[in-house]
């Protein structure tokens, strides 16, 4: 009797530890696994700083170099992405692919294990081993030349006390391919460029979104056109219609700077210009009066230079 009482109160008293304690967590292994519904992002949506497309499809009247221009990009790079070559052929429909945004490189694909777990592998580079090999100094032994000992004479005597003779210093030569090379320019972030206007002149048309894309400042024809600011020349020639003889700069990944109707170039593609240089001479090509149609291009849209130029004195 005594014993069934034991056993009873041992049972209950495992009924009430199981009762105090919590469940066990329910671990969903489907978690970490894709919805098949779920959108895709482009690289453009997850930085949230670049609204251009990955690719775009030829239209009407579409030029590689208009293309270039419209979203902010060397219509080389372009060219590049797409194979294209000389004379740069496109077709109405043509689907081009844009360089900045699409990322080429492949990952290696996710696998999943037997239980249903999603394993990712995560990209690692490999790390540039530092070890040095020092190599211990080592103090030369002279063997020669040997002092030799010579009988007194007045003719050593004479030679011993005689002045060395001197060397006329000379600076080492130094050849071409130690030779230290110019820093290159760093690539300017969109808050330290300095933007400087392109020419002197009144402004006889304003920034417009839909009618003017940038400001048409007047002068003589000659007249000096000068760069907004340092970059690289993507684009110097007259393609592009309603711009004439057209120059376009690229200062960073961001900015691109326009100027047209110009009467003479005098800088090439490639060409790494400072700003306030020389590159081209004002004109009226490709429109009705002597002018230059200067724009400034964020990302290939266009936006008010107003905001970026000082006021003009």
């Amino acid at each position: 009797m005594i014993l069934q009482k034991l056993f009873l109160v041992v049972i209950y008293i495992g009924l009430a530890a199981c009762a105090s304690s919590p469940p066990a967590p329910v671990i969903d292994r489907n978690a970490s696994v894709n919805k098949p519904n779920a959108p895709e992002t482009s690289a453009a949506d997850k930085s949230g700083t670049d609204w251009r497309p990955n690719s775009y499809t030829v239209k009407k009247g579409d030029t590689l170099y208009a293309i270039g221009l419209e979203f902010g990009y060397d219509y080389k790079e372009i060219a590049s992405v797409n194979n294209l070559s000389p004379p740069y052929a496109i077709k109405i429909g043509q689907k081009l692919n844009l360089p900045a945004n699409g990322n080429t490189e492949k990952s290696a694909p996710a696998s999943t294990t037997e239980d249903g777990v999603v394993v990712t592998p995560i990209k690692s580079e490999p790390i540039a081993s530092e070890t040095k090999t020092i190599t211990p100094a080592v103090t030369p032994i002279l063997s020669q030349p040997k002092a030799v000992r010579e009988p007194y004479s007045l003719e050593a005597l004479n030679r011993g006390t005689a002045k060395p003779t001197e060397v006329a210093a000379t600076k080492p030569t130094t050849s071409p391919e130690t030779t230290a090379k110019p820093a290159e320019a760093k690539v300017a972030s969109d808050d330290s460029i300095n933007w400087i206007w392109p020419t002197n002149g009144k402004v006889i048309a304003s920034f417009n979104e839909a009618s003017n894309k940038g400001i048409d400042i007047a002068g003589a024809s000659g007249q000096a056109v000068n760069a907004a600011s340092s970059g690289k020349v993507i684009y110097s020639g007259s393609d592009l219609r309603g711009y004439g003889n057209l120059v376009i700069i690229k200062h960073n990944k961001t900015f691109l700077s326009v100027y047209a109707h110009n009467s003479k170039l005098l800088v090439k593609e490639g060409q790494i210009v400072a700003a306030g240089q020389k590159i081209a001479e004002m004109g009226n090509t490709d429109t009705n009066s002597v002018k230059l149609h200067f724009e400034i291009r964020q990302q290939g849209k266009s936006v008010d230079p107003a905001k970026y130029l000082t006021p003009n004195s």
